[in-house]
């Protein structure tokens, strides 16, 4: 970054900290944070953001104190922002003190069952995208498919074809913006719709921005417990028309979670039991990630308490902890009032119940300063008491507000109120566990209450040199104790653990457990060890490898229920990808597999093939991609030639043609080869629209599906849209399964916003 870049904002005191962002950091910020010249060239610092930031913030302070010391308090907020204590969302962090100022990241639309609604909510979707937020919806509303609509004597075309609309809006809106926008799409499992929305996501081209979840009952779940039938209600009329088997559609629920990690669930009567204001109206929907429910054109403000900086000498630090937790909350309170929203319904629903939604990251990081492993009972029983004390210290911090302030408007319509009229309530929640993807890359410490991915793992830059990445924690200890080695990350990037590893001491195999290294109920151990002491919901990913069953799966979330969660994300290893592994079998074909060590064989060329060849256009040129296939009519190999590429990009293709026809010749199908090839990106695309080739392997992969479409294949499912599944789009790195979303941790991408 320039050192000559011009302040945009007040001079920051001479002793206030100066931040130390990672590399990485730095790249996420420069992407999407600083702000930029209308050339697009970065004119503003790290540190001059969190000052424009924590005085914008400030200022709020003004309207209950005309004498406060702006300053101060100022000083305070971009202090905790700076030593990475707290981390607002990332909204927050974009537009505070810019023109734009919309500081939300969650909200929930109405969609009602007319035409006027459900396109007045497209609209109000695109204006909310636009500024940098997700949107939540439930068309449980929206009557079933082929159902009477009496005005025009047609019939319906049911909730699923308008989710549809609101993707492509979706689509549409998210080119060129610094935060793309992201939806949940949530379906009650009484709707007569609901076995069509389970499987939507069978198919991964569609519905690409969008999260799905089944609004799951109490009624519904002692169905399944009691292998019963259950009520299906039409909502045009409130009327039953059918009844189904639990057993069956809960069935359907989990094999699909399987295949696809969607949809999700939520259950919804949980969520209402702790609605704070039911008189204004039941939950319905949440935010994309699902942790946040929030009443119809409502929004919320997150924040996020890096745990791991609250460690002190080996210890839980609770009276810095306290004290973090009230500077968040009076920041977070502030947003509200700063905030501009994007519509004015949003504006008076949100003021007046003046939600916001602490978090915590770093807590895997926590644990192993604390040396204790993410597994262990002990782990649970810390992550249970430290949420409850931030959640009384956040409700005292909120009272205390509210005794300056006065409580949210809507205090009346509460529960508050009910229980206790003469305690002041500032904000209807205060706390939220959100995923935290991006702005726990600022801060330098794990996401949300995930447990580390990886110890290590390699990141490639250009001419193909290999940086290792390593948690800070683990490095510092690995030279403190004498066993860091550039051979030793090496080897923990190509295991992806740990474990095992006698290079590295046992004490720290014991508390360095990476995600699969745990099993599934840990998981859910501690995503219940926090929902106990969350005002609303805990976004986390239950992560399964991809030899899981689905009565593994299932078992996962029948225990959820039984915790006390309020939803549940799983992802099975591979499962986007749609992996095809085999084993040995007897009636193997022959080439493909041997029946006696169950491994791979390569078959031999024959003398004389036949196949075609294909012009592909590229950014490097003409390309020729010619497929041979054997005598059964299978792809047997494949040769390319650029034809103004030379160097590093034929080789490339040269490389990409070899293992190609390596994995042909070696009985692998071409789906799951186009599946990996497709969408890959770089920086000399080519074409628009639906013919636009953005890299040579992605124009080898069009070739593939040219030749399978012209042999009588259905390619649909391998369309390009699904890449992001396997790479991330924005810089081709490894997109990660957290948080109940999916996240880069090069460059920052979050395909929920």
């Amino acid at each position: 970054m320039s050192k000559k870049m011009k302040k945009t904002q007040a001079t920051i005191p001479s002793h206030a900290p100066k931040p130390k962002f990672a590399d990485n950091a730095i790249t996420v910020l420069e992407r999407r944070y600083l702000l930029k010249d209308v050339t697009g060239k970065v004119v503003e610092e790290p540190q001059d953001m969190l000052w424009r930031v924590a005085s914008t913030i400030a200022s709020a302070d003004k309207k209950y104190d005309k004498k406060v010391d702006l300053d101060a308090v100022a000083l305070d907020f971009y202090t905790m922002m700076a030593e990475f204590d707290f981390m607002p969302n990332s909204p927050t962090l974009m537009n505070a003190g810019r023109e734009l100022g919309q500081l939300s990241a969650c909200f929930v639309l109405p969609v009602e069952d007319s035409m006027d609604s459900i396109f007045e909510a497209v609209k109000q979707t695109a204006l909310i995208h636009k500024s940098g937020g997700g949107t939540g919806f439930s068309f449980s509303r929206i009557r079933p498919q082929d159902d009477l609509v009496y005005s025009t004597k047609g019939v319906s075309s049911g909730p699923i074809s308008f989710m549809g609309v609101f993707d492509i809006a979706t689509e549409t809106i998210k080119q060129g913006g610094t935060r793309r926008g992201a939806n949940m799409a949530m379906l009650r499992v009484d709707h007569p719709d609901i076995m069509d929305f389970i499987k939507v996501k069978a198919d991964l081209t569609k519905l690409n921005n969008f999260n799905i979840s089944v609004a799951v009952t109490d009624a519904f779940m002692a169905a399944v417990e009691n292998d019963e039938d259950y009520d299906i209600i039409n909502p045009r009329d409130k009327e039953v028309v059918s009844r189904k088997n639990a057993r069956k559609v809960f069935k359907q629920i989990v094999k699909q979670a399987w295949f696809s990690g969607e949809p999700g669930i939520v259950f919804i009567d949980r969520m209402n039991d702790d609605n704070p204001t039911p008189a204004l109206g039941a939950f319905e929907a949440t935010n994309p990630c699902g942790e946040q429910p929030l009443l119809p054109h409502e929004s919320c403000n997150l924040g996020s308490i890096n745990l791991s900086n609250m460690v002190i000498d080996g210890v839980l630090d609770y009276a810095k902890l306290g004290d973090i937790v009230s500077k968040a909350v009076h920041f977070l309170d502030n947003v509200v009032e700063l905030n501009r929203y994007p519509l004015e319904q949003i504006k008076k629903m949100t003021q007046a119940n003046r939600k916001v939604g602490l978090g915590v990251m770093g807590f895997a990081d926590m644990l192993i300063k604390l040396e204790i492993p993410y597994s262990s009972p002990e782990a649970e029983e810390v992550a249970s008491k430290l949420m409850k004390f931030i959640n009384d210290s956040a409700f005292q911090a909120s009272s205390s507000l509210a005794q300056v302030r006065g409580s949210f408007p809507n205090f009346k319509k509460s529960v508050y109120f009910d229980k206790n009229p003469d305690l002041p309530v500032r904000n209807a929640t205060r706390t939220t566990i959100a995923p935290t993807g991006t702005i726990s890359i600022l801060a330098g410490c794990s996401s949300g209450v995930e447990p580390l991915f990886a110890v290590s793992y390699v990141r490639r830059v250009m001419d193909n040199d290999e940086l290792f990445e390593v948690n800070p924690v683990f490095a510092r200890l690995a030279k403190e104790q004498g066993f860091y080695a550039k051979s030793l990350l090496k080897e923990i990037s190509e295991k992806g653990t740990v474990q095992g590893l006698s290079k590295v001491p046992a004490k720290y195999r014991r508390i360095f457990e990476t995600a699969h290294d745990i099993t599934p109920q840990n998981h859910i151990d501690i995503q219940a060890a926090f929902q106990a002491h969350t005002d609303n919901a805990v976004s986390k990913t239950i992560n399964f490898s991809n030899s899981a069953t689905e009565q593994d799966v299932h078992d996962a979330y029948m225990l959820s229920f039984e915790k006390g969660c309020k939803g549940v994300t799983i992802y099975r290893d591979g499962c986007r990808e749609n992996q095809v592994l085999s084993t040995g079998t007897t009636e193997a074909k022959q080439g493909e597999t041997s029946a006696v060590t169950g491994h791979r064989v390569k078959r031999d060329r024959p003398r004389k093939l036949t196949g075609s060849t294909y012009q592909m256009e590229t950014g490097c040129g003409p390309m020729y991609v010619t497929i041979n296939e054997d005598e059964q009519g299978r792809p047997f190999e494949l040769f390319n030639t650029v034809g103004k590429a030379g160097g590093c990009a034929a080789s490339q293709c040269e490389a990409i043609g070899r293992l190609v026809s390596l994995a042909w010749r070696s009985g692998q199908d071409a789906e799951p080869i186009l599946r990996q090839l497709v969408g890959i990106s770089c920086h000399k695309p080519f074409g628009f629209g639906k013919n636009k080739v953005v890299s040579c392997a992605d124009a080898i992969a069009k070739a593939v599906q040219q030749h399978m479409e012209s042999n009588g294949a259905d390619c649909s499912p391998c369309d390009e849209s699904h890449s992001m599944f396997g790479a991330c789009p924005e810089c081709g790195g490894a997109v990660e399964h957290e948080g109940g979303c999916c996240v880069c941790h090069d460059c920052g991408y979050s395909e929920c916003g």
